[in-house]
């Protein structure tokens, strides 16, 4: 109890910084209904951030993919193994011009991940499956993979496009 106490002590005391902290840190299991879950948490928080509601959707849809992604090859289908999604807002600093973003981490303790071995299938090749990492690369401005210890994180940038890009498609 007296940890528990110090640190709501310390962390009532710190100034909330948003583009610091994290806003949200969830840890589940590798168990497929979970993702509901995780969605759920996703889309107000995603409108909290000041995201449209396409970008919100496009978001979400890359991590459910992601953790899709863990669940199924890195975890090979065991309902039991820890996966941790954490979020914070980030600020773009270009050319003095700032801008809205959010980065996701995730950290699984499967095996080690390649890369370069992580192509995604074809487009044009029909079949089923295979298309999760379009939509990851295709939904976020950045993908990064690294591996740590035993721990494998993916971390995935999006960046709100300002008012005048979404006034033009």
């Amino acid at each position: 109890m007296k940890t528990l106490a110090a640190n709501q002590q310390r962390d009532t005391k710190r100034p909330a910084k948003m583009n610091h902290d994290f806003l949200l840190k969830i840890e589940l299991r590798s168990h497929p209904r979970l993702l509901c879950v995780l969605r759920g948490a996703m889309e107000p928080l995603m409108e909290v951030l000041g995201f449209s509601e396409e970008e919100s959707r496009s978001i979400i849809r890359a991590i459910d993919e992601a953790v899709s992604n863990i669940m199924r090859h890195s975890y090979r289908g065991r309902f039991d193994r820890p996966i941790e999604v954490s979020c914070r807002s980030l600020r773009r600093r270009s050319n003095g011009k700032g801008g809205q973003g959010v980065e996701f981490l995730l950290f699984d303790r499967g095996p080690a991940v390649d890369p370069t071995k992580l192509p995604g299938r074809p487009l044009d090749e029909l079949r089923c499956g295979g298309l999760g990492l379009h939509f990851i690369r295709g939904s976020v401005d950045r993908v990064e993979y690294k591996r740590t210890a035993n721990t494998n994180r993916l971390r995935l940038v999006k960046y709100a496009r300002s008012s005048k890009q979404r006034s033009n498609p």
